[in-house]
Order: structure tokens, then C-alpha cells, then sequence
């Protein structure tokens, strides 16, 4: 059985969200739980709010009523993650907890495509490549087609290539950093 981890949603009730992810911190901490219960996260996001000439930034959740949490996993003979029993009492009975989101309030892990779209961890992609550089592009729908970099977006992981389509027209498409690669010679 090989140990990695997953990310997996926590019910709560609404407003509790904070208190929740501090109290499965604390647990965590005072039973020496650190390498069963790896993170606690709940995602916000900054907005800036004007009203009568004032500029206000406060942070939102993204999902109130949830909080993620990183939990250690092992793998069954099936191949599927398991998360241990004592974790998953701890979580589970800490209060303001509903349950884990999944069918059956099972502990269902997000994938990793929902991770990065979430906005729960942040892929980073080395971008060896710049504006006015030509690349090949990766991704399904473009495959095989080379491109100039018009625009590079690091934050938002988007990179604007300028591709000569069918008949010699230049096209712009948004893609993502990773769906792109430099031309070597």
C-alpha cells in the first residue's frame, strides 16, 4: 500500500467554517495527527467592494458551508484512496461538522482537475518560453499547430498565441501555460 494524500470537502454548518478549520487544526496538532490531517483550507477571494467614494477589500469564501481539508491516504487493492479510521473520526466528530461531501456522506476525494479549478492549490508551470517566441501547441484542439506568443498571464495561467489556421488565417486562442511549448532547434 503506498501513502500519499487527497483533498477532500467537509460539510459544515454555514458561518462555522473558520471555527471548523480551526478546531480540526487543533486536534490534528495535540494528537500528533500532522501527518494524517495535512491542511486545512477554506477558498476566499479578495474582492474590492466601492460605495459613496470608498474602497473597501475584504476577503470572501468562495463555498460557504465547506472547508477542505488534505488528508493522508493509502491505497486498497482496488487502487482507490483510504483515508484512516482515526482521521476520519476526528474530522468527522469535530464541531459544526455536517459530514464529508460524497455519496452516502463517504469521503469521496476531489480529483486534481477540481483541486487547480477550485482554487485549492495553485499548479505552478515553468514557462520557458516569451512574448513573440513561436511554439508548438500542445492541447487537444490545437495540437500540432505552432503559434507566436502574443501575451503572457502567469496568474491566471493563460498564455495568448496567435496560430495561422486553415487557409492562412491568424487566429488569437487563450491556453493554458502547460499547453504550450517552446520550439527547439
Amino acid at each position: 500500500m503506498s501513502i500519499n494524500s487527497r483533498w477532500y470537502v467537509v460539510h459544515t454548518y454555514s458561518g462555522y467554517e473558520n471555527k471548523v478549520a480551526g478546531n480540526i487544526e487543533k486536534v490534528a496538532e495535540n494528537r500528533k495527527m500532522q501527518d494524517q490531517i495535512l491542511e486545512v483550507k477554506i477558498p476566499t477571494e479578495t474582492v474590492t467592494e466601492v460605495r459613496e467614494d470608498k474602497t473597501k477589500e475584504y476577503e470572501r469564501k468562495l463555498f460557504p458551508g465547506y472547508v477542505m481539508v488534505k488528508m493522508a491516504v493509502t491505497m486498497d487493492d482496488n487502487d482507490l484512496p483510504v483515508i484512516s479510521d482515526e482521521a476520519w473520526f476526528v474530522v468527522r466528530n469535530t464541531r459544526g461538522v455536517t459530514g464529508f461531501v460524497g455519496p452516502e456522506s463517504k469521503p469521496t476525494p476531489l480529483t486534481e482537475e477540481e483541486v487547480y479549478r477550485l482554487g485549492v492549490e495553485k499548479r505552478t508551470v515553468e514557462v520557458n518560453y516569451e512574448v513573440g517566441d513561436t511554439v508548438n501547441i500542445v492541447d487537444e484542439i490545437f495540437e500540432g499547430f505552432t503559434g507566436r506568443v502574443e501575451r503572457i498571464d502567469i496568474d491566471n495561467n493563460i498564455v495568448e498565441v496567435t496560430v495561422s489556421a486553415l487557409f492562412g488565417k491568424e487566429t488569437k486562442v487563450e491556453l493554458e501555460l502547460d499547453q504550450v511549448e517552446p520550439i527547439t532547434d
